[in-house]
């Protein structure tokens, strides 16, 4: 049933979020819609991810698609990435974090997607770091999620309206089982589990000044 309602969704266009376009002054595409050319799945469950009209898939036991397309890591930018989520699904965009072959990102910050799952860290969250209760995207409806790094300094939009902002610590250490501090790294996206489907497109990102 998930898969007939994203396959009419994808029909139909029904996109809220905002394309990359010549409008986004600055933004790179980092995911050309058709191939894994810049990514690489974690070593479990690579059969979890799939491409389908231009979309990442997650469907399927956990994985973790990481960015490896540049070898310059990011650490302050904008990232936007185009996502659809089904009822009930638990996703993720990794930011400051790196490649590994298996379990949950150790390095760097989760900002959640998850409009409807049973887990109450909201779409926008930075995860158990700045939790959001309530969602401002809805399920099978795309949305953009826009995150901003600069500094010491986090912000979360969803659909241009800011759900979440967070200013580290001077003195912020990193944390044993998952370090949650602000440093620089690469790009994730996140497959949680059977049950959860989501689509992830039009994924661009623009480097800010240090």
């Amino acid at each position: 049933m998930k898969r007939l309602v994203f396959a009419l969704l994808t029909a139909l266009s029904l996109t809220v979020g905002v394309c990359a376009d010549d409008n986004e002054k600055g933004f790179v595409t980092i995911f050309d819609g058709k191939t894994m050319t810049g990514w690489k799945t974690a070593n479990e469950h690579t059969n979890t991810w799939t491409i389908k009209d231009g979309n990442f898939v997650a469907e399927g036991e956990r994985c973790h698609l990481f960015y490896v397309g540049d070898p310059k890591p990011f650490k302050n930018f904008e990232l936007k990435v185009d996502v659809m989520t089904a009822t009930n699904s638990n996703g993720g965009i990794y930011f400051h974090t790196k490649y590994q072959e298996q379990g949950w990102p150790k390095y760097g910050f989760e900002t959640q997607v998850n409009n409807t799952h049973s887990d109450w860290k909201k779409t926008g969250s930075l995860y158990d770091v700045v939790n959001v209760k309530e969602s401002a995207a809805k399920d099978y409806v795309y949305w953009t999620q826009h995150i901003i790094v600069q500094g010491n300094h986090v912000t979360i939009k969803v659909n241009g309206k800011t759900v979440m902002e967070y200013t580290e610590p001077a003195d912020q250490k990193a944390g044993a089982d998952f370090t949650r501090k602000l440093d620089s790294g690469t790009f994730a996206l996140q497959a949680h589990d059977p049950k959860s489907v989501i689509h992830y497109k039009n994924i661009r990102v623009k480097r800010l000044a240090d």
